[in-house]
Formats: C-alpha cells, structure tokens, sequence
C-alpha cells in the first residue's frame, strides 16, 4: 500500500501525453537540453575569464636556513634485563 505499481505509471505516463500531446513534451525536452548547453558553456566562459594568479615572490637565498653539516647519533642506550616470572627481586 502506498507504492505505485507499474499500471499506475503507465496511466499516468498515458494522462501526460493526452495532456500535453507528444510534440509538446519533446519541444520541452529539446528546451531542456538547449538550457543545459548553454549553462556549460557559460560555465566554461566564466573559467576562462579568470585572471591567473600573481607568481610567488623567489626566496632570496640568504633568508634559506643552511642543511647541518653533521648530525650527532643519539646517546646509546644500555637495555635492562627482562624479568624472569617465577623470580623475586632480594634488594641486595
């Protein structure tokens, strides 16, 4: 209930032709394709009207950090030994 079935779509489909007969509808359809066309085209138009952008300023090379020459290793790191389970820690 509420859903239209197939034959409810084909009265329909036969109420709008009666209506508005077939040339209207393709009149209205060939309308509709013109208005799109041009709506691209105006799109396009308006893309290509855009100034570009100004070019980005250079860095001087004097403002350009210097790459370090060495780099330092980090402090080693002596592991600590695991936990054994089942051994108790005596504090001597």
């Amino acid at each position: 209930m509420g859903g239209l079935s197939l034959w409810h779509w084909i009265i329909v489909l036969l109420v709008v032709l009666i209506l508005f007969g077939r040339g209207r509808i393709s009149d209205i359809m060939g309308d509709f394709g013109k208005g799109i066309k041009s709506f691209k085209e105006g799109i396009n138009e308006e893309s290509g009207t855009r100034p570009a952008p100004p070019p980005a300023a250079p860095v001087p090379p004097a403002q350009i950090p210097p790459y370090p020459t060495a780099v330092e290793p980090p402090p080693a790191v002596t592991p600590t030994p695991a936990p054994v389970p089942g051994e108790t820690k005596t504090g001597v």
